[in-house]
């Protein structure tokens, strides 16, 4: 039977960390991958979920199912956390919400519920987007469609032709929007443009789809939650997909969120019973391991405290990285302004060079990152950022 099977290339980025460990140069340095790593090239257990995994231990008494929405504590937490203490949204009891295996799976969730609701919906992405919402969102049987995002030659969002877009969108349609920290260019939409998509969703009627994975990561936890609470208590329906990867470091634990809001509470408690019937079609059951550490660490004080703290460490850290890298690049002599990296925010930002330039670096100085120029901020430290600095100004 397998055999009709066409051969299929590997993913970029997969494939990228494989050639990495491939390659025999001890200076070599990652880029690729997106996961956090502290200085020394590591991504360590954060403080507040060791201590939580050992609460977890003393805790738990049974390895028996969990509901079937997942932990109820990790729901309304992860909701107080998006939303804000106080929502209107929660108030009403208008919030569908089920546990997702991580942001990957929330996605899907969600896209097959879309999928449930539509047979014509469009779901408008961003150009360029991360590379996985094409096939979790297409593989539903959703209709894509691009709006423009980011113009490398000026390393800024292109914000009128990205409205002129979105325009075409109306009611029954989907525009998918980063909720903070856009992947791979690290670019934002500022506050007051994040006022000019709610009117025009206002207008339009369509539906907003937010995908929220690195809260924290770019202003802080209230701040990087602008645009989504503006959109989620001014409008009558929002989705939104959050994932507990980066900002919990629980990466291999695979925790997400997926979230609907409705119109009324009495359409909410339809769509609870739809999500869940979703999410049974797929895998039946939720994780609960990392569920619980999430819940146990927001239902804290102090533990909560000590998790906002290490979330604005990283925070900080990866801006000093940014900072640290373009001074580097013009005491290297680079004939490329490269000071927008310090306006782009998150663990991601793009260089803004060509796909020969990023394929030179890596041939001549095993510096790994893909061929969109998209380089995992995280990933640069104090050991390795003058050998990246003169690699790439080798190669402008």
């Amino acid at each position: 039977m397998f055999e009709v099977l066409p051969h299929l290339e590997p993913d970029p980025i997969l494939g990228l960390s494989a050639a990495y460990k491939e390659d025999t140069n001890d200076a070599k340095i990652d880029l690729g991958v997106g996961v956090y790593k502290d200085e020394q090239g590591n991504t360590p257990i954060m403080t507040s979920v060791a201590k939580a995994q050992n609460i977890l231990l003393e805790r738990e008494t049974s390895k028996t199912y969990i509901t079937p929405q997942g932990h109820q504590g990790y729901i309304d937490n992860m909701l107080t956390l998006l939303l804000g203490e106080g929502s209107q949204v929660m108030l009403a009891d208008r919030v569908a919400a089920v546990q997702a295996p991580g942001g990957c799976g929330a996605l899907r969730i969600l896209s097959e519920l879309l999928a449930r609701c539509s047979d014509n919906a469009r779901v408008f992405v961003s150009d360029p987007t991360w590379a996985n919402h094409i096939p979790l969102i297409g593989s539903a049987g959703l209709k894509l469609e691009t709006y423009p995002y980011f113009d490398k030659d000026t390393a800024s969002i292109r914000f009128d032709a990205m409205m002129d877009k979105l325009k075409e969108a109306g009611k029954g349609d989907v525009v998918l929007l980063h909720g903070c920290c856009h992947n791979p260019t690290g670019a934002d939409l500022t506050n007051a443009q994040w006022d000019a998509v709610l009117e025009l969703a206002q207008e339009r009627g369509f539906l907003p789809f937010l995908d929220v994975a690195y809260l924290g990561f770019g202003d802080g936890l209230e701040e990087d939650a602008y645009g989504i609470r503006l959109l989620a208590e001014n409008l009558p329906e929002v989705i939104i997909a959050a994932s507990c990867s980066k900002n919990f470091g629980l990466y291999r634990e695979r925790v997400g969120l997926a979230a609907i809001i409705t119109e009324t509470s009495q359409i909410k408690k339809i769509a609870q019973g739809q999500i869940q019937s979703v999410a049974r079609g797929i895998y039946s059951m939720p994780p609960s391991y990392g569920g619980a550490l999430v819940d146990i660490i927001l239902s804290d004080v102090a533990l909560k405290q000590e998790w906002v703290g290490e979330v604005n460490s990283m925070r900080n850290r990866m801006q000093t990285l940014r900072a640290m890298l373009v001074d580097k690049l013009e005491e290297n002599g680079a004939d490329k302004d490269f000071s927008f990296l310090n306006t782009q925010k998150g663990m991601f930002s793009f260089l803004c060079i060509s796909p020969e330039q990023v394929r030179e670096v890596r041939a001549k100085h095993s510096v790994y990152f893909v061929d969109s120029s998209r380089v995992n901020i995280a990933g640069i430290n104090q050991h390795n950022v003058d050998a990246l600095a003169k690699a790439l100004v080798s190669v402008l």
